[in-house]
């Protein structure tokens, strides 16, 4: 999975910011902002959180 669009796409979709983002997934700033540069990919525990979220905003399939 291409974590750098997916993360950006559902940011988008929920209409938050990258600090909104970020607090809602308990994580830094920064972190999203490497995410979505694809500078770094978010840690398994984050890729299952996202998961759930790219299925109820139907990023994906179930």
């Amino acid at each position: 999975m291409d974590y750098k669009v997916m993360v950006k796409k559902l940011r988008n979709k929920m209409f938050l910011t990258q600090s909104e983002f970020a607090k809602e997934l308990g994580v830094s700033i920064a972190s999203v902002a490497r995410w979505e540069t694809g500078e770094n990919e978010p840690t398994m525990k984050i890729k299952r959180r996202l998961n759930d979220l790219f299925i109820k905003y139907k990023l994906v399939e179930e």
